[in-house]
């Protein structure tokens, strides 16, 4: 049996670990361009700022792979054969294969804005668009970068560890205002402009301007401003990796459409990660965009289904950590869903980038936001489990908090705040 896995990023990888931990005797091909060995794409922006060297990103030693006889292929596939079980490599010979994982990844959006394709302009998902930005910072005084989320924050926080000016067009009312409540969404605005930073909300990006040479040399927004820079820095989300597929056999909607076992409409054909679309039952929505645990975990699923040994992908309490530069996030459950009769408890430290958010529905806690607090993982999933009632939730603040020795506990103040608004 020889099982092709396409990417090696956390899904592909944890699929075919676990596939040579259950099927010693299998042969397993991880194929991926970009490297040879698997790392931590998040670490990226701490290789470009002097923190970690790029082997620190690597999860395990390069010997291990042989020592696991895992086949490791540096090459691009360029099609897939089904119906042969062929893969077309860009420059080795086609690789033939039993059963396929198909992980290959998202790769960040673009919107057809006149100029996009210019030198200076790139976004950050990858080691050749590290590699880019490295070269792009010695041309540039100035950087533009166009979109909220997790990745604009990381690019503008490397650029500007760099002495760039930075400059980050948001087209909502707040940074990541799709996601954060309006004030968590206003204390992450606080710290960007706290560190110099020019943040424009409420602004779209319209179109590139050549500098004369194929070079970016300024952006022009929807409100006609022109906005002189060197280096473009498009972080307008991401969008599943599927050009590969597309033709194919494989059925594909904005992500390769799987069951909850990440079966595909072919068989012997599965895929996993952010390149992966769960279809829901009738009515419901389908699954897309993962987190690190999230695609560790369909990983999992996908290797169990390969074996004929099919489960189904059941990601849990939802949650997600960042930093908005020196400001810590987390966010647990549903926040921002808009339930029906969803309402929420929000405490924010008098003096200080700390707030703690509640959100509860009937009564019973369903989600948390935090900004600058650390609570307890643990703590966090068991109470969105059960769920916990919001009065069990405050009579145990104390439980949750997972602050370092010296720093100062809120959760108290927060208790107090809030009783004290409803006597």
């Amino acid at each position: 049996m020889h099982v092709a896995i396409l990417g090696n990023g956390v899904a592909g990888v944890t699929a075919a670990l676990r596939l040579r931990r259950k099927r010693p005797d299998w042969r397993i091909s991880v194929i991926s361009g970009e490297s040879t060995y698997h790392y931590s794409r998040p670490a990226l922006m701490y290789v470009f700022m002097g923190h970690l060297r790029y082997q620190d990103t690597k999860p395990f030693e390069d010997a291990y792979w042989a020592e696991q006889r895992l086949d490791l292929v540096r090459d691009w596939v360029v099609a897939i054969d089904v119906v042969a079980k062929r893969l077309h490599l860009h420059r080795g010979p086609p690789i033939h294969y039993d059963k396929l994982l198909i992980a290959t990844g998202s790769k960040p959006n673009k919107f057809g804005w006149p100029g996009q394709d210019l030198d200076g302009v790139q976004g950050l998902w990858g080691l050749v668009d590290l590699k880019l930005l490295y070269d792009n910072c010695l041309r540039a005084e100035r950087a533009v970068i166009v979109g909220g989320g997790l990745i604009g924050i990381e690019l503008a926080e490397m650029l500007h560890s760099r002495g760039l000016a930075v400059t980050l067009l948001v087209r909502e009312a707040g940074y990541w205002g799709d996601v954060l409540p309006a004030e968590e969404s206003a204390m992450v605005g606080e710290v960007i402009r706290a560190a110099g930073m020019d943040l424009r909300l409420k602004t779209e990006l319209f179109a590139i301007e050549d500098d004369g040479s194929g070079r970016a040399g300024a952006v022009v927004t929807k409100g006609g401003e022109r906005i002189a820079c060197q280096l473009v820095g498009l972080t307008a989300g991401v969008s599943p990796n599927v050009d590969l597929v597309k033709g194919s056999p494989i059925k594909v909607g904005r992500g390769v459409l799987v069951d909850r076992s990440l079966r595909t409409s072919v068989p012997d054909v599965f895929a996993a990660g952010d390149c992966a679309e769960i279809v829901a039952p009738a009515g419901g929505r389908n699954t897309i965009n993962q987190v690190w645990y999230t695609g560790k975990m369909q990983g999992e699923v996908a290797a169990d289904a390969i074996m004929d040994e099919p489960g189904e992908y059941q990601p849990g309490v939802w949650f997600n950590s960042a930093k908005f530069l020196d400001l810590e996030y987390q966010t647990y459950g549903k926040v921002g869903y808009r339930l029906p009769g969803e309402e929420s408890l929000f405490w924010r430290h008098p003096s200080k980038r700390r707030s703690i958010r509640i959100v509860h529905q009937g009564g019973h806690a369903v989600g948390f936001n935090l900004l600058g607090v650390r609570w307890r993982h643990q703590v966090c999933e068991r109470w969105l489990a059960e769920p916990a009632t919001v009065d069990h939730v405050l009579d145990h603040l104390e439980e949750a908090s997972f602050e370092p020795e010296l720093e100062e506990r809120c959760e108290a103040a927060a208790r107090d705040a809030w009783r004290s608004a409803v006597r």
